[in-house]
């Protein structure tokens, strides 16, 4: 991962974590500054351990063993070994949308998921490279973070939930010179923060991809495969969209799982995947970069 985007996450984890806590402050002063902030890392630690259960639980996805996917688990062990991380348990998951996801606290408890529609759809070599761009994520600790803004931007939307109502009920009782002044800025802070919450949180995860994409190519020794993945994975996204999947779950996945036609740049979880394949295939057009097999 460059230099600008550790920097441009480590800017932004910040901001979502002070966001946080101006909630907090604004809802209980000081104290309750101090007290968001410490729900802020309880929730972490929670979803730290838990994270990758929940998420392959969501998703529908079961462990297969070497013995139920041969050729899987030697293209993951073979991939993880280039990458020069543990190999990380496989995962299967029932439908013909085709996708892949990797989750995990750190690359000693991580995973791989891929749908039985990605299988059929890809090439061994486009395969290849989304589980190479899978386990660049985890060498990134890109699921590690994604864990960390998920929770914090989830808990801020459902407090600006909370929020709204406390404005509207609780304040329709109060005289306009003593509280409508408070009231206003409450309601404002519970409609914009959540916005600003998923704004940065969006943001984080399209840089993170944009990551794991190049980080994959080194891995696999070839950029091209990937672009190919990604063209034949956009494509088949749209027309097979997951009917049942999460919304929390989207930004896990490679390609948009719900196929993202008519959702703007700005509220997108991933880059364009047309900017992503020009990155990969500029890539492949310089000589200077060492792609080792």
């Amino acid at each position: 991962m460059t230099t600008a985007n550790t920097l441009k996450t480590a800017g932004l984890l910040a901001a979502l974590t002070g966001l946080f806590v101006i909630i907090g402050g604004y809802v209980g002063g000081p104290g309750g500054a101090t007290l968001f902030l410490v729900m802020a890392l309880l929730m972490n630690g929670v979803m730290f351990w838990f994270s990758d259960k929940l998420a392959l639980k969501m998703a529908g996805a079961r462990e297969v063993s070497e013995a139920d996917a041969p050729d899987l688990h030697s293209m993951v062990s073979h991939l993880a070994t280039m990458a020069r991380l543990p190999k990380p348990r496989v995962y299967l998951i029932e439908t013909d949308t085709p996708n892949a996801f990797a989750t995990g606290r750190n690359p000693k408890h991580s995973a791989v998921a891929v749908t039985t529609g990605i299988q059929r759809l890809l090439t061994k070599d486009e395969l290849a490279g989304v589980i190479a761009h899978e386990l660049a994520h985890i060498r990134n600790r890109d699921t590690l973070i994604s864990t960390v803004v998920g929770s914090v931007a989830g808990a801020i939307t459902w407090i600006g939930t909370m929020l709204q109502f406390s404005a509207i009920f609780g304040g329709m009782g109060r005289d306009d010179e003593e509280g409508g002044g408070s009231m206003i800025g409450m309601l404002a802070m519970a409609i914009l923060a959540p916005i600003a919450a998923t704004i940065i949180q969006l943001a984080i995860s399209r840089s993170r991809e944009f990551s794991a994409d190049a980080g994959g190519a080194h891995i696999l020794g070839d950029p091209l495969p990937l672009a190919s993945a990604l063209e034949k994975l956009q494509l088949g996204n749209q027309r097979r969209p997951l009917a049942h999947g999460n919304p929390a779950m989207e930004h896990l996945y490679i390609i948009n799982p719900f196929g993202g036609r008519n959702v703007s740049k700005l509220f997108s979880t991933h880059p364009p995947t047309e900017e992503r394949i020009a990155k990969l295939q500029q890539m492949a057009l310089q000589p200077s970069r060492a792609f080792a097999r």
